[in-house]
């Protein structure tokens, strides 16, 4: 068995490895100069194995986001609380990793010997996740270990657990956090104030961290204490008795007074009688305490008190002393020794030593360490102590080992032992009191310089003695304010309100101080810089708490409770980005207190600001990117500004887009989502760069491109798939995304009722429309008998090659009564109590009769109350024809009856749309641009084709000349030969009608593919259809609808231009 060993750092892997081969172990190269790699034998879980022992340097992985976010001058702060981050190995430890990789190729187990906190136990899941990823059946790991010693390592080998995922879990969670608060808020903060305050700012980073701002929330609190303290002024009495040389100061038991006059009167009375009483004598034994065991806090505070080193260098220094392996783990929470450990062999190493050997002597000679105990343990690492004896350091490593194992020694001793006198007196009514002090054993003193303890001799005083003081003094003075905080004040605080974590207080510390928010005034007391200040003020103008430590501190509990096992890190994580960002929204839109403040600091009249200054090509977000969650932005190309497209904010992580056409002039991205799609869909208006299709959707046109309008997808060359996640759905389950409403809409499954009007965003008529698996074939079914028209000038933007003519109409499911979309009158009116007819704008249509002489004399219609020309719309729409008082034909009224087609007709209108069950067509008095298909067939037309084009339009259409199922096909018995070459098919009309049983040929391919051959098998022919026929024959209608006037337009050879057959079975075309 083989297994890769990791330690945290260099010097860890090599001391583990020393101890674990007794020192045999073998040194080699790996990829990094700084990470060596160690080979040995050892005994794992009973079995001889082979050992190859490597480290990293910390974190081997880092967070980060994705794409564009990582970019300030590329999206809004605000996206950062939402946008994706990823783990990445960064370029400096590459081959750190690539070592890991190489190494774990040829092992079958792993075992993590990292530090055993939350940090280490995170760093060891990098390292999982990177050995795992080339090997992913290895047996892993985990060696707890307090010291590197050889005792402590072997039994961590002996007794290999399981990593915690739990204690990973809470820095990844604080990592998160961190890194998405950050970012938020310092962007903000610096791109605003760069441009606020140009001249101070310019060049500056104005940072934010959730601990930072508590820490320096802490050094301006206790400023402000000081600059707001008034002096206030006191009188006191003094006694004092010289005798002997002996000076001894009595203290009033009063201790001072406010009042001068009431102190003069004292001081009077006992002036006039100045004999002295000794009423009370008390002797009694007095102690001093040892220190406790070192904890982490407690090295970081007494190393800046005692030494003079502050907590950074303090860390650092104990970090590399524990990696030579002489002192224990240095970042613990405890602070007593287990019973357990053997103290007595600890003290042993040092007696040695010329400085303080003796007294570790004297220890082990008098019962041994009897260690004081304090009250914390964090469960995982005993209290710092030394690990080993060591002659040969120098410097401030030497002065901090020093301090250790003095600590040390004086914690296992005993405490200082002395004798206080108390002696009291009366003068006139009056008490003083005077306490004298005799050590009689000094124990820990003695190995301990770092506390002072002295001796303070009083006289001999018995009770009932009386005797004239040598002065009683009337003394003044005033109230001092409280001193300003030291380092070791400021740890103090941070642990006391739970800000960090020992192993991070010396790290938040020197953040404020290197980004200028406090300062050393002489060396050793924080004071606030005036950007510090600043800030500060400026938050708490807007009545928020980010100064003060109560949101950090329970985000520190949260992550306790998540290493603990007792919450989850994805509850913690969206509680806390949740509290955060409200406070950001508010900061932001307060953000000019914080200039206020800043202004009045720096003296500075602060520039105008508005958020298009901030020096951002903030885009848009237009909607999710359905490949990974990030936002789809609006951007312009850089080679042609006047074009542009929609790109994922992860890129190049993610390579998601979706081109705009160049018709596309100018877009807005609204603040509207879209009801259909959701709140990820944002709506979007459009202006076109020329008129090609104002007429479909007249600008600017307002619609999502989410998918709810595939027409209007299709239209500008959108994949579906770019925008939104396509799922299989159930062909019958027609509206499962569909809001339904009963006074807009029917929901007939497989059928496509209501189309809407494409001059308004489809995503706002509340229409239903069929499911995109489902086939046009598969839609001939019959519709109520009050068939709703559909709104007029629609004319689908597909290709007249009928190559390009789609086998499927995806469905777009659109909530109902939604936006300004035209209401249609209810099919049923005993469904609904609503059955206004609502125009374009939004307000009920009239109902007018035609009185023009023509085919649609006396018929009835809806149409817009203002009209077009004065600021209304052109809404038209034929009434029902229980309406109508004249009922007219389907031809008549100029309506194709194919079910489901799309468009409406109208009088005189060379643009109606058929509103019949699924074909695209237009049919409309005086149109022949009508667009007419059914069920399964496309460009079928009738007898009688007619190929001129209208005065008022070209025809695009497809008529077709009976409605038939494709079971209908019967054998080819009379060699009739399509277009395309192939014997023809023939087919069944069902419709009714007066063609009704009678059979035609067409073409056998599937519809998508078919040319327009049509001939009725029965050899006769048609002068009238109800097929897309037009009532007006003025123009050279292109449409393949039949003319219902004239035998003129009977078909004739495309060859030699006689009727009676077609080019195929044309003599002259052989």
């Amino acid at each position: 068995m083989k297994y890769l060993n990791v330690a945290e750092k260099n010097d860890a892997a090599k001391n583990i490895a020393l101890h674990l081969s007794r020192g045999t172990s073998r040194r080699r190269e790996g990829l990094s100069q700084y990470n060596k790699i160690y080979e040995f034998e050892a005994e794992v879980l009973g079995q001889k194995s082979q050992m190859v022992m490597t480290s990293v340097s910390g974190h081997l992985l880092a967070l980060e986001f994705v794409g564009a976010y990582k970019n300030w001058q590329s999206c809004n702060p605000l996206t950062l609380f939402d946008a994706p981050v990823f783990k990445f190995c960064p370029e400096n430890y590459e081959k750190i990793k690539k070592t890991l990789e190489r190494e774990v190729r040829g092992c079958q187990g792993l075992i993590i010997w990292t530090d055993c906190d939350r940090e280490g136990e995170n760093i060891g899941f990098e390292i999982i996740e990177v050995c795992s990823a080339v090997k992913n059946n290895l047996k892993i790991f985990r060696a707890k270990f307090s010291e590197i010693t050889g005792i402590s390592v072997k039994r961590a080998l002996q007794n290999l657990e399981q990593p915690n995922k739990d204690i990973s879990d809470a820095v990844d969670v604080r990592q998160e956090l961190d890194l998405r608060i950050g970012a938020a808020f310092t962007r903000f903060q610096t791109l605003r104030l760069q441009k606020v305050f140009p001249s101070t700012l310019a060049q500056s980073l104005v940072s934010y961290g959730s601990c930072q701002f508590p820490t320096l929330g802490f050094v301006v609190e206790r400023y402000r204490a000081v600059e707001n303290f008034v002096a206030e002024p006191f009188w006191k009495l003094k006694v004092n008795h010289t005798m002997n040389g002996l000076s001894v100061d009595f203290n009033w038991e009063r201790v001072r007074l406010f009042d001068q006059e009431a102190c003069q009167v004292l001081h009077d009375i006992c002036t006039e009688s100045p004999l002295a009483t000794v009423t009370d004598v008390k002797t009694k034994p007095k102690s001093k305490w040892r220190p406790l065991p070192l904890d982490t806090v407690e090295l970081e505070k007494l190393a800046s008190r005692k030494l003079k080193i502050n907590a950074k260098e303090t860390m650092k220094l104990a970090e590399k002393l524990y990696t030579q392996g002489l002192i224990s783990y240095p970042r613990t929470e405890t602070n007593e020794f287990p019973k357990e450990m053997n103290l007595g062999q600890l003290v042993g190493l040092h007696t040695s030593d010329p400085n303080w050997g003796a007294f570790a002597q004297n220890i082990l000679d008098n019962g041994g360490p009897t260690p004081r105990q304090g009250n914390k343990s964090d469960k995982a690492h005993p209290p710092i102590h030394p690990t080993k004896y060591s002659n040969n350091l120098s410097g401030n490593e030497l002065r901090l080992y020093e301090f250790i194992v003095r600590s040390f020694l004086a914690c296992c001793s005993k405490d200082a032992q002395g004798q206080e006198t108390t002696a009291t007196i009366n003068i006139a009514n009056e008490v003083f009191s005077a306490n004298g002090l005799m050590i009689t054993a000094r124990n820990y003193l003695d190995v301990y310089p770092y506390d002072k303890w002295s001796s303070k001799e009083i006289h001999v005083y018995q009770s009932g003695q009386t005797f004239n003081p040598s002065s009683i003094d009337l003394v003044d003075g005033s109230t001092s304010p409280p001193n300003l905080l030291t380092e070791a004040d400021l740890i103090a605080l941070m642990e006391k309100h739970g800000i960090g974590t020992d192993a991070t207080h010396a790290d938040h510390i020197e953040t404020i101080k290197n980004r200028s928010y406090v300062a050393l005034a002489d060396a050793i007391h924080f004071v606030p810089g005036l950007l510090g200040m600043g800030l500060v003020e400026g938050y708490d103008a807007m009545g928020l708490n980010i100064s003060k430590p109560h949101l950090r501190a329970q985000l520190e509990a949260d992550l306790k409770a998540i290493s603990e096992g007792r919450k989850e890190p994805q509850a913690v994580l969206a509680e806390q980005v949740a509290k955060y960002k409200e406070v950001y929204l508010t900061v932001t839109a307060e953000a000019n207190k914080i200039d206020g403040a800043l202004a009045e600091r720096f003296s500075e009249r602060p520039l105008d600001y508005t958020p298009s200054e901030n020096g951002s090509n903030n885009m848009p977000s237009v909607f999710k990117c359905p490949k990974c969650g990030s936002d789809m932005i609006l951007r312009q190309k850089k080679n042609n500004t006047d074009e542009f497209y929609i790109s994922c904010m992860s890129y190049p992580n993610c390579k998601n887009a979706v081109w705009l056409p160049s018709i596309v002039k100018t877009l807005q991205v609204l603040p509207d989502a879209c009801l259909t799609c959701g709140p990820n869909y944002k709506k979007v208006k459009f202006e076109w760069r020329n008129n090609s299709i104002n007429h479909l959707y007249p600008p600017p046109y307002t619609a999502c491109i989410g998918g709810c309008d595939t027409t209007f997808l299709e239209l500008l060359r959108i994949n579906l798939n770019s925008v939104r996640s396509t799922q299989t759905e159930n062909n019958q389950n027609i509206s499962n995304r569909t809001t339904n409403n009963a006074n807009t809409r029917q929901n007939i499954p497989n059928t496509r009722q209501n189309i809407p009007n494409t001059r308004q965003d489809i995503a706002n008529t509340g229409q239903n429309i069929p499911n995109a698996g489902q086939s046009i074939r598969n839609t001939s079914q019959s519709l109520p008998n009050t068939r709703q028209t559909q709104p007029r000038h629609f004319t689908p933007p597909l290709n007249t090659n009928r190559s390009q003519i789609p086998t499927q109409i995806p469905r777009l499911p659109v909530p109902g009564n939604v936006g300004n979309g035209p209401r249609f009158p209810n099919p049923n009116p005993g469904d609904s109590d609503d059955n206004n007819v609502i125009c374009g704008c939004n307000k009920p249509a009239i109902l007018l009769t035609v009185r023009k002489q023509n085919a649609n004399f006396g018929k009835k219609f809806y149409k817009c109350q203002a009209g077009k020309d004065n600021n209304g719309c052109d809404f038209f729409l034929w009434a029902p024809e229980s309406i109508g008082s004249n009922v007219q034909s389907d031809a008549s009224r100029g309506t194709s009856t194919l079910g489901d087609s799309w468009g409406s007709s109208a009088p005189g209108n060379s643009r109606g749309t058929s509103a019949q069950n699924d074909s695209w067509g237009t049919s409309a008095p005086g149109s022949s641009r009508g667009i007419s298909d059914q069920n399964d067939s496309w460009g079928t037309s009738a007898p009688g084709n007619s190929r001129g084009t209208s005065d008022s339009g070209i025809s695009r259409g497809w008529g077709v000349a009976s409605s038939y199922n494709r079971d209908d096909f019967q054998p080819n018995d009379d060699n009739v030969m399509c277009e395309c070459g192939l014997p023809c098919k023939k087919i069944t009309v069902h419709k009714e009608g007066p063609n009704k049983g009678r059979p035609f040929y067409g073409c056998p391919k599937e519809f998508n593919k078919r040319c327009n051959f049509f001939q009725w098998a029965d050899g006769e022919t048609s002068t009238s259809s109800e097929w897309g026929s037009s009532t007006n024959r003025r123009g050279r209608g292109r449409g393949r609808g039949a003319s219902t006037s004239s035998s003129d337009n009977r078909r004739k050879c495309s060859v030699c231009r006689q009727e009676g057959h077609t080019k195929n079975r044309c003599p002259n075309n052989k």
